[in-house]
């Protein structure tokens, strides 16, 4: 099942569809609009092999979504940074104002410095010493455990603000009409948008049950709909994050679980920073084209040669990401681990030690920045 995901990166690099186009967080992306993938979890659990994947800090993000909670500090504290960079970027405004940190480091052309990056790395060590720090700090915005634990819904019966429990009521709407058509989980909030440290990715979900051809048990499919698509740091995080929600749903309602089905808007590459991202714009075409002819993985070893011969090097090596999409298309995947849930749990009482993976064999780590 990794080899879908390696597919759509070739796709990604090789479709009459895709091209360059600059990003909003001051790096150029190759991009594809529209895909699909769908993942059999009575196959296996579809955790990346071509790299080394940080499976605690997928379902620690997970729980952290369950309890409806916004503010990294949980995160933080379980040493999970995941959210920082997006947190710290969003709140850097109003601490600057307030001299927590320099006005240089807010500065467009001071983002992504090593001034940046430490002012970022002294802000998670505040949020994890300090409770009164991270309360008023620490907090992403309504992003997808406040959607999805509490929406904000108007009721103009009452007059009053009334918090809807999307996850909650899907789960208990299952268990008494299992095949219904309307259980859905939406993290786009129009209304609130402005206020996330980062605009919703995965954005709607939609839970089915159908009889499996196989077993004649009932099983539980998930489908996925990712408006935005970091192909190499986000997509194999989300692939994991939503087969894990998968299992635990189908365990609540005592089901099988069935099939990740993950649908994609603009899934893309970013292309590093500044020269690194310039040279690419210049280049897109003759990397397209070398892909294109590639037929074997081994060939991609080529063009991330070629790529490291003669792209501008230093620290925007650190945030190109195609470079890391190549490596892996080097690589042959690995067999898939298995995971395994304690049962008869709530989605609100499950910790990370309700969780197993095993049979897990990966290719070592790839390093890559995020970009904010």
């Amino acid at each position: 099942m990794v080899e879908q995901y390696l597919e759509h990166c070739r796709r990604i690099l090789t479709n009459p569809a895709s091209g360059y186009k600059p990003g909003s967080k001051g790096a150029g992306l190759i991009s594809l609009f529209g895909h699909q993938n769908e993942y059999d979890l009575k196959k296996g659990f579809p955790l990346l092999t071509t790299k080394k994947m940080f499976t605690r800090g997928v379902i620690e993000e997970l729980l952290w979504f369950f309890r409806g909670d916004t503010n990294i500090r949980y995160l933080e504290e379980r040493g999970v940074t995941i959210w920082r960079p997006n947190t710290f970027q969003y709140h850097l405004p109003a601490m600057i104002k307030e001299g927590i940190f320099p006005k240089f480091v807010g500065m467009d052309e001071a983002k992504y410095s090593a001034e940046w990056e430490q002012a970022m790395e002294d802000f998670g060590q505040m949020i994890k010493e300090s409770e009164d720090f991270a309360a008023r700090w620490g907090d992403a915005g309504p992003i997808y455990g406040k959607q999805w634990r509490g929406w904000e819904h108007y009721n103009k019966k009452t007059g009053r603000i009334d918090l809807i429990d999307q996850l909650g009521n899907a789960i208990e709407g299952m268990k008494k009409k299992p095949f219904g058509k309307k259980y859905m989980l939406t993290a786009w909030n129009p209304g609130q948008t402005d206020e996330m440290s980062q605009p919703s990715c995965h954005v709607l979900s939609h839970l089915d049950v159908n009889e499996d051809e196989d077993t004649g048990k009932l099983r539980l499919d998930l489908g996925m709909y990712q408006r935005s698509s970091d192909m190499f740091l986000g997509v194999p995080f989300n692939i994991a994050s939503y087969s894990i929600l998968t299992h635990i749903i189908a365990n609540q309602l005592g089901l099988e679980p069935g099939r990740f089905v993950h649908s994609f808007g603009d899934a893309h590459f970013y292309t590093g920073l500044q020269e690194r991202s310039e040279w690419y714009s210049r280049t897109w075409k003759e990397l397209k084209q070398k892909a294109r002819v590639v037929s074997s993985n081994e060939e991609f070893l080529n063009i991330l040669n070629w790529i490291n011969q003669n792209a501008p090097s230093g620290n925007e090596e650190r945030y190109d990401h195609v470079t890391a999409i190549l490596e892996q298309l080097t690589r042959e995947p690995k067999p898939l681990p298995r995971l395994s849930i304690t049962p008869g749990k709530s989605i609100d009482d499950l910790t990370i030690d309700d969780f197993k993976i095993e049979g897990y064999k990966s290719y070592p780590l790839i390093k890559r920045e995020m970009h904010v």
